[in-house]
């Protein structure tokens, strides 16, 4: 059956809303592989299977790019937070273990090559550190939603999401480079939830 004219931009729009996501993870999988200074749009669209012209139809350069791959790494983190979070409720030692095997994910070392580089290469700062800004905001935003107790004590809440990011980020970098016994992992973690559950405005003295 010949499908109608109010269809077909429907299954375009979706043909190339999978092109886009292919190009987005294979960016993710060069940039874990190669590294940021390696990776190049070339690389990207032979990952993908596609041809560089095809490519180019959906990102007309590779800062348009970088900056959909950045941008579909922050909405998993969200997503992933907020999947974490229901699941775990009030449980905060359940919220750091989910967190934690969260970063474990090829999308956190990718994400951690661009915000290094980002470090030298101020056309990547320029696109990195906007969007950094917005999602530290939403992420804030999500995370008082869904742990509405710590609306009492915004500071004791900045302070365990400053704390549990630099943390967990920390340990997950340090053994990436050698840098932190594997042994250390589990210690840290159970020290991290002891942590939190001392910031939490129940658990405060009165």
């Amino acid at each position: 059956m010949r499908r109608t004219g109010a269809d077909e931009p429907t299954m375009q729009a979706l043909k190339s809303a999978q092109t886009r996501a292919r190009l987005i993870d294979a960016t993710i999988r060069v940039l874990v592989r190669s590294g940021y200074s390696r990776t190049t749009t070339p690389q990207v669209a032979i990952e993908a299977g596609l041809s560089r012209g095809a490519m180019l139809h959906h990102f007309d350069n590779g800062v348009s790019l970088i900056k959909a791959t950045i941008m579909h790494l922050h909405e998993r983190r969200l997503r992933a937070f907020r999947r974490a979070a229901e699941r775990s409720a009030l449980d905060h030692g359940a919220m750091v273990r989910t967190y934690w095997k969260q970063i474990q994910k090829p999308a956190f070392i990718a994400f951690h090559e661009l915000a290094v580089a980002a470090r030298t290469n101020p056309d990547l700062a320029a696109v990195l550190m906007p969007l950094q800004v917005e999602f530290r905001e939403r992420f804030n935003q999500l995370a008082v939603q869904l742990y509405p107790e710590w609306q009492a004590s915004p500071e004791s809440f900045a302070l365990a999401m400053a704390i549990s990011q630099a943390t967990m980020e920390g340990m997950a970098v340090n053994l990436l480079t050698g840098a932190m016994d594997a042994g250390l992992v589990e210690p840290v973690l159970e020290a991290l939830e002891t942590q939190l559950h001392a910031l939490r405005p129940e658990d405060q003295p009165a």
